[in-house]
C-alpha cells in the first residue's frame, strides 16, 4: 500500500500507476494542520474520481484524540471508499468509537452500513499490547498495520532506537504478527521503512518482514512498491517447488503414504496445506500465471 498526500491531488493519479495493490490517501502527518479543512473534500473527490481505477483506494484519517476525525470521516464516506486507515488505534473501543461514527456517515451517503472496512495502525505501547482484542473487535477489521519505524509515535512509546538491522523492533513485529494471525487476520500489514534512497536497505527490511509473516507492505514513495511487491511476492523457484510439492504428495496418497521424501526432505501433510496456500497466493496476484508462462 502507498501513501499519498491527501492536499496533494494532483499526485494520486500518478500513484495508481505505481504498481500499489492499495492507496491510502492521507489526512493525517503528511497534512499541515492548516490545510487538514481544504483537504478533505480533495480526498472525497479523488475517492469518487478513481474508484474504478484498481488499486483499493482507502484514506488515513487523523487520529481521535485530534478531535478531526468525526469531520475526516464524514467528509470522506461515500462511493469509492474502500476503508479508513486509523492511526494510533489502542483498544478496542476506539474501534467501537470509528464503528459509529462509520455508520452515520454511510447511512447519509445511501450506503449499507458495514460497506467501509476499518485498518488500525498501532503506534503506541498500548495499542500493540491490545492488537489481539483490536483485531477481534468489528467485522470491520480485517487487517492490523504495526508500525514499526524510525523516530515517530511508536519509537516514542517504546523509547526504542531505531536501526536498520530491526533487533530492536523484532518482538514488536512478531508480537502484533502473532497476534494478527491468532485473531484469523490473513494480510496483516506493517511500516517500517521511510527511506526513500536506501533500496537495499528498503529490500532487506521488505525480505525480513516476509520471513516474519507480514503479507504486505506500507510504503510512502512509489519507487518503493516494485521493490516491495517482489519481496512479497513467490517467485518461480518457490512456485516450482510448491507444486512438486504437492505432485509429490499426490503420488504418495496413491500409493498408501502420508511421508515422503521430496527435495532432500521428509514432507507430510501439513507441508502440503503450506504448498496449496503458497499457491493460492500466486495464482490470487498472477504470479502462478507469470511462472508458468516463463
Amino acid at each position: 500500500m502507498l501513501f499519498v498526500p491527501g492536499n496533494k491531488p494532483a499526485w494520486v493519479e500518478k500513484a495508481l500507476n505505481a504498481g500499489a495493490d492499495g492507496l491510502i490517501l492521507d489526512l493525517e502527518d503528511s497534512v499541515p494542520v492548516a490545510e487538514k479543512a481544504a483537504a478533505r473534500p480533495l480526498v472525497a473527490e479523488a475517492l469518487a474520481r478513481f474508484r474504478h481505477r484498481g488499486p483499493a483506494l482507502t484514506a488515513r484519517i487523523n487520529a481521535l484524540e485530534t478531535g478531526m476525525a468525526g469531520d475526516d470521516i464524514d467528509t470522506i464516506v461515500g462511493p469509492g471508499l474502500d476503508a479508513i486507515v486509523a492511526p494510533k488505534i489502542e483498544t478496542p473501543q476506539d474501534i467501537a468509537t470509528l464503528d459509529a461514527l462509520i455508520t452515520q456517515s454511510e447511512r447519509r451517503a445511501g450506503l449499507d452500513p458495514g460497506q467501509v472496512e476499518i485498518y488500525p495502525t498501532l503506534e503506541t505501547a498500548k495499542g500493540a499490547y491490545h492488537a489481539y482484542a483490536i483485531a477481534t473487535s468489528s467485522p470491520r477489521v480485517p487487517t492490523l498495520a504495526c508500525a514499526a519505524g524510525p523516530g515517530g509515535d511508536t519509537a516514542r512509546s517504546l523509547g526504542y532506537q531505531w536501526t536498520k538491522e530491526g533487533a530492536e523492533t523484532l518482538y514488536l513485529r512478531s508480537k502484533v504478527l502473532l497476534d494478527a494471525r491468532a485473531a484469523g487476520v490473513i494480510y496483516p500489514l506493517i511500516t517500517s521503512w521511510f527511506d526513500v534512497v536506501d533500496i537495499e536497505g528498503l529490500k532487506a527490511d521488505a525480505r525480513r518482514n516476509r520471513q516474519l509473516g507480514y503479507s504486505g507492505q506500507i510504503v510512502i514513495h512509489p519507487s518503493h512498491v516494485p521493490l516491495v511487491n517482489e519481496a512479497f511476492t513467490p517467485t518461480p523457484e518457490e512456485i516450482a517447488y510448491h507444486q512438486g510439492l504437492i505432485a509429490t504428495m499426490a503420488e504418495a496418497e496413491r500409493q498408501g503414504e502420508a511421508a515422503v521424501a521430496y527435495a532432500g526432505a521428509m514432507v507430510d501433510i501439513a507441508m502440503l496445506k503450506t504448498s496449496q496456500q503458497v499457491l493460492e497466493l500466486a495464482r490470487a496476484i498472477g504470479a502462478l500465471d507469470d511462472a508458468e508462462a516463463t
